[in-house]
């Protein structure tokens, strides 16, 4: 079988290799059940076992769901998202798959006389776009290595990873990016301001990936709750159309994004869970309840003093209440 020089999978099979290819979308799951972009008949691989997610320079990541029984690169379980290396041998429970990717230059070359009509060409556009960003970071993960047997630590961060992409899609955005015990995602607003609601949305977002985290402990041994830290902006930003067919894929980049980040680590400066820039808190300020208070912080690469609006996850779930309650009584 002639390989065409794109991303794809190597699966091994007795009838022989199997090849999956690796384009025209930036995300692809694994695992039994019918609802995978690869279903594997394998009763060692769990219903949701892993996925795929190729990042805007190229790189591909690797992440377990939460998987009983384990992902494997080069016969080292991960228990974190990885980036993937060219001719890594990937394990799934008892099937065996390699991973190939060819010089980024290369990626969509086509041979000259192979055809390749399964593959659809993947457009590249960046607009100016008002977005808001969440990065949500788990606390002190590196206290938790030491303190869990891998296999433990393996289906907690897989089943949190798994758990906040649902939760983010639900809630009208998608994972942008998994770095190490963290992910980012993006909510992209229409060309005019951010009405109050669709920011109430996200923080409803947040409100709830916190209550998942928090409830891990009740189904796997740690020794005590999981908790997270959260950074939320809003403003502008490049944005990166780099999917294909009638779903689209988004990347953003910039100072917003940027902030984004920092705003989640200056909550350990303050020793708080959640920083809001502050365009992000006047759109949720617009309701007549205020639980957060305002900071100022020092963020990594940033010449001047910034202000942000912080809390805990108790301020930001009785706001939420607050804000819900009156909702319903200007309803009725």
């Amino acid at each position: 079988m002639t390989v065409p020089p794109i991303p794809h999978l190597i699966l091994q099979t007795e009838s022989g290799n199997r090849y999956l290819s690796l384009v025209g979308t930036t995300c692809w799951t694994v695992g039994r059940g019918d609802d995978n972009n690869f279903v594997l008949p394998d009763r060692w691989i769990s219903r949701n076992h892993a996925m795929f997610q190729r990042m805007e320079n190229g790189e591909f990541y690797l992440i377990d769901l939460g998987s009983r029984n384990g992902s494997f690169v080069n016969g080292r379980r991960v228990s974190v998202p990885v980036t993937l290396q060219n001719g890594d041998h990937l394990t799934f429970g008892q099937t065996e798959l390699d991973f190939y990717c060819p010089d980024v230059a290369h990626l969509f070359v086509t041979p000259v006389g192979m055809e390749m009509p399964e593959i659809s060409a993947t457009a590249t556009l960046h607009v100016r776009r008002y977005i808001s960003v969440l990065v949500v970071d788990i606390r002190n993960f590196t206290g938790m290595t030491r303190q869990l047997d891998e296999k433990v630590l393996s289906e907690v961060i897989g089943t949190w990873f798994r758990c906040a992409g649902e939760i983010i899609r639900e809630y009208g955005s998608w994972v942008d990016k998994y770095i190490g015990d963290a992910v980012m995602a993006v909510w992209i607003h229409g060309a005019k301001a951010v009405e109050h609601q669709e920011m109430v949305r996200i923080a409803n977002a947040l409100n709830a990936l916190h209550k998942m985290t928090s409830q891990l402990h009740e189904k796997y041994p740690l020794p005590a709750p999981v908790r997270i830290g959260a950074g939320l902006n809003t403003g502008y930003a490049m944005v990166g159309n780099t999917g294909s067919g009638d779903r689209p894929d988004y990347t953003a980049l910039g100072d917003t994004v940027n902030a984004a980040f920092r705003l989640e680590s200056s909550t350990k400066q303050i020793g708080l869970d959640i920083a809001f820039g502050e365009t992000t808190y006047e759109y949720l300020a617009e309701s007549e309840f205020s639980l957060f208070k305002q900071y100022t912080v020092n963020l990594k690469g940033y010449d001047t003093p910034t202000s942000t609006y912080a809390g805990t996850f108790a301020d930001l779930d009785e706001f939420l209440r607050l804000v819900s309650n009156s909702s319903t009584q200007k309803g009725d």
